[in-house]
């Protein structure tokens, strides 16, 4: 029988499609979001517990990693929580800067550590922590620089700390998953913001089931790293390596983003 799973920002998104498919799978799932009540329907909805959790606190992971071993041996965490904002970089305040980074990144380093602490002592094989990076990881993307920083590092983080599992022979395979542009409450937001048209530049938006879908079948893999969809991460992974030439490119995506978003 599996064991438990802990999902950030499992309020709305892919947090909350995850955390039906992962209960989907077997798991006990501790739906963590900053929003308490939207971590509350997310639990009502699997049929799991909730738990207020701000990433970007350490101690807030460590004793959300204790709840969730509660509920049975911990064999997945999900650091899915996320903020975006899409301005230039010299439009941004520092504390809109610092949010990003404390979120995103921090976050992630927080979280993944508390599930490699908690993990540790389950003798389990099947353990598992996956990290929700975003196309923006793999290339730059104008627009998007401190986002696309801390997806960046999240990517960076996560091949690093797999690297240390290994040498210390810790059996936990870290992922992270890098989607393409998706149809979510974070992206809508942004939607109406001239930086963002880059993300409406893929062959068409994801949904968050779909994401979801990719995420929770990491468990059955000891992949890496996952773009979704792969043809397109492949793409901005070689397009990273033509520097200035790439980021030309770059403004003619975000000019079709701009005109298949107006198109809706």
């Amino acid at each position: 029988m599996p064991g438990s799973a802990l999902v950030t920002g499992a309020g709305r998104g892919f947090g909350r499609e995850i955390s039906k498919q992962l209960a989907a799978r077997g798991y006990t799932v501790l739906a963590t979001d900053v929003d308490p009540d939207a971590a509350a329907e997310t639990a009502r909805l699997v049929g799991g517990q909730s738990r207020r959790l701000d990433v970007r606190d350490p101690d807030a992971h460590r004793a959300a990693a204790r709840a969730a071993l509660e509920l049975g041996p911990l064999e997945v965490w999900v650091n899915n929580a996320g903020v975006l904002r899409t301005r230039k970089v010299w439009e941004q305040d520092d504390d809109e800067i610092r949010l990003i980074a404390d979120i995103n990144l921090m976050g992630v380093i927080w979280g993944s550590r508390a599930a490699v602490e908690a993990m540790r002592g389950n003798g389990g094989q099947n353990m598992h922590v996956i990290n929700l990076g975003s196309m923006s990881a793999l290339t730059p993307v104008p627009g998007l620089s401190v986002y696309a920083a801390t997806k960046h590092a999240v990517w960076g983080f996560t091949a690093s700390m797999q690297g240390e599992l290994m040498a210390a022979g810790v059996p936990i395979a870290m992922h992270v998953v890098c989607p393409d542009g998706a149809d979510t409450d974070m992206t809508r937001e942004r939607a109406e913001e001239p930086d963002s048209a880059i993300i409406w530049s893929g062959p068409r938006m994801l949904s968050a089931e779909e994401v979801a879908t990719q995420v929770v079948g990491l468990l059955d893999s000891k992949k890496l790293l996952l773009g979704i969809p792969r043809r397109r991460a492949w793409a901005a992974r070689l397009g990273a390596l033509t520097g200035r030439a790439g980021l030309r490119v770059s403004e003619r995506l975000r000019q079709q983003g701009e005109r298949k978003r107006a198109r809706g």
